[in-house]
């Protein structure tokens, strides 16, 4: 940003329109003149017994100049003119009553030199649903994101190469979609509540709408490759140098956004099912009147496709052509995200491999990773989606950003939800009660994460006075499960339901990783990387009212633009602790 005339106390720059009016009357009066070898940091040096010596009026404010060096905004708002009179009678100057001092020049000498680190890595915001109620509010989302997250590069990456930088992709205001056919057939009563619901609900039914998903994909996939290219035109350094580029989507955004990176189609969907319904009718006995109809069937499915194919390729058709990005995707971020319920209603089942391949393959995006608030009512799991078994598992407990020598995230052990057999009433608990586990007590079906510490005492008791146990003992197993919760976590800067001593206080007694003659826990499986991250609750948090307005909690969130920047800094992290290593 470039400036003339600053502000004191806050050295923003004023309105260029005028600064050019003040820098043109001050050189017409005061060219030639001395000034003082350096800025004068007196703010409130008061200049009591000085006249004005010369003035200029502007729109809505005149100026005084009181020296070369001196001078002085004024408001020609009426309050301010009234509050100026009543100061002034008080005895108070003009100036230090209500001007607003102006400096001619930066705080610092300007060089050269002076201009912002090159952008190694961009990334772009998507917004999710209710865009239309409020057009500008992914740019706001998205400038909060920004701030947070220059505080923590300043405070923790200052030393690194990286510079990211947020760009909001605000898709949805240039989409038609049905124009104003749903705005006809909405009743009159309660309008403002109507209204408010066509605005962002209605994207999710727009989404799941044969007519109209492909405008909101292509509105999105445009919107991405028009910035990416803006940006690239701007920046011509960025892609030689190996610029990379990540993608934060929220809500809705997420599904869009993964539809497009993996060129799923409903389309493409039906295809397979049909094929499989095929393929189904060929195993089961038939006559031979049926297997002839069948291929004859058969063989006119297969020189119809022949012939679409070659249509398609005449007419340059993109149907059932996936959509295409000008980039690769190094991470892709989702916050409140109900990706995992469309993937589980599409039929995407729980596999052998721990890889994310399985949901999303890492040619396309190297880094999958689901943040997400305990209680947002949006949200949903990833990774039982790629091994079952880790719905038992709790997701990894994002750092607070004031966390002193947090656990890397890779070095996070998992810790365990569930017992092995869910008791659902008394007789079941004290039946596997002989299991020397902390985790088979009570009459709780579940222990969700994320239970406040006086729910887990009263379970604690419960579960004591029904088994017989002392009661010291399930305090202190169940005290442990959730030391997340408990204030030493901030003490000791470490992740109370990853960090090792927790571990260690929830399995005493036990393997590491329970077993199941099901199957249903596989202590050989695991996750090659984490995916599910989730952020830690207040502790006076209410959870009612959270759940109400998590959801859109992310954007001003310090933990999570520290765990935002962790991920994407990592590798020049790694190289620059690996230099230093060398150099000791």
């Amino acid at each position: 940003m470039r400036g003339q005339w600053f502000i004191d106390g806050t050295w923003q720059p004023l309105e260029e329109e005028e600064s050019n009016l003040i820098e043109q009357e001050h050189l017409n009066r005061f060219r030639g003149q001395q000034l003082q070898e350096s800025f004068d940091m007196e703010v409130s040096k008061p200049v009591d017994g000085k006249e004005a010596i010369h003035s200029l009026k502007l729109s809505r404010n005149h100026v005084d100049w009181h020296s070369v060096d001196e001078v002085y905004l004024y408001s020609d708002a009426t309050t301010s003119k009234i509050a100026r009179t009543v100061t002034q009678k008080l005895g108070f100057s003009k100036a230090s009553s209500s001007g607003t001092r102006l400096h001619r020049g930066y705080v610092e000498e300007a060089t050269l030199e002076d201009k912002p680190p090159q952008t190694s890595h961009i990334v772009f915001v998507v917004h999710g649903i209710g865009q239309k109620m409020d057009q500008g509010r992914i740019i706001k989302n998205t400038a909060m994101m920004r701030d947070t997250a220059r505080k923590i590069e300043e405070k923790y990456f200052s030393n690194l190469a990286t510079h990211v930088e947020f760009l909001p992709v605000e898709w949805r205001s240039k989409l038609t979609l049905d124009g104003d056919t749903v705005d006809s057939i909405t009743p009159d009563k309660v309008r403002g509540l109507r209204d408010m619901l066509n605005s962002s609900a209605m994207d999710i039914m727009y989404y799941t709408s044969p007519l109209y998903r492909d405008e909101l994909v292509k509105g999105l996939q445009q919107e991405l490759n028009r910035l990416y290219t803006l940006f690239c035109s701007r920046n011509p350094e960025f892609e030689e140098k190996g610029g990379k580029v990540s993608i934060v989507s929220h809500s809705l955004g997420c599904v869009i956004t993964y539809d497009i990176m993996t060129g799923w189609n409903p389309v493409r969907l039906y295809e397979q099912l049909l094929q499989k319904e095929e393929e189904e009718l060929e195993d089961r006995w038939m006559s031979y009147e049926e297997q002839r109809l069948l291929e004859e069937l058969y063989i006119t499915k297969q020189r119809l496709r022949e012939i679409e194919e070659r249509l398609h390729g005449l007419k340059a058709s993109t149907i059932s052509k996936p959509p295409v990005l000008k980039f690769k995707v190094e991470n892709f971020f989702c916050m409140g995200s109900p990706l995992a319920v469309f993937l589980a209603l599409r039929g995407i089942r729980p596999g052998n491999s721990g890889s994310q391949d399985h949901i999303l393959p890492r040619t396309i995006c190297n880094r999958l990773l689901n943040i997400f608030h305990p209680t947002d009512p949006v949200a949903y799991r990833l990774e039982p989606l790629i091994l079952k078994h880790y719905s038992n598992i709790s997701p990894v407990q994002i750092h607070w950003y004031n966390t002193a020598n947090p656990l890397p995230y890779d070095h996070m052990k998992p810790s365990f939800l569930n017992p092995t057999k869910e008791p659902t009433s008394v007789t079941d608990s004290e039946s596997v009660s002989t299991v020397p586990s902390p985790t088979t007590s009570p009459v709780m079906v579940r222990r969700h994460y994320g239970e406040s510490i006086t729910n887990i005492g009263k379970a604690s008791i419960l579960g004591a006075a029904s088994i017989g146990k002392g009661l010291g003992g399930m305090l202190f197993s169940r005290f442990g499960r959730s030391s997340t919760t408990t204030p030493q976590t901030l003490e000791t800067g470490k992740d109370g339901a990853e960090g090792g001593d927790d571990k260690k206080a929830t399995t005493v007694g036990t393997p590491p990783l329970p077993h199941s003659s099901s199957g249903f826990l596989e202590p050989t499986v695991e996750l090659e990387h984490r995916i599910d991250f989730e952020l830690r609750e207040g502790l006076v948090e209410s959870r009612y009212w959270s759940a109400v307005t998590s959801h859109t909690a992310y954007w001003s969130s310090l933990d999570i633009a520290l765990f935002l920047l962790t991920f994407m800094c990592k590798h020049d992290q790694e190289d620059t602790d690996k230099s230093n290593l060398d150099t000791i």
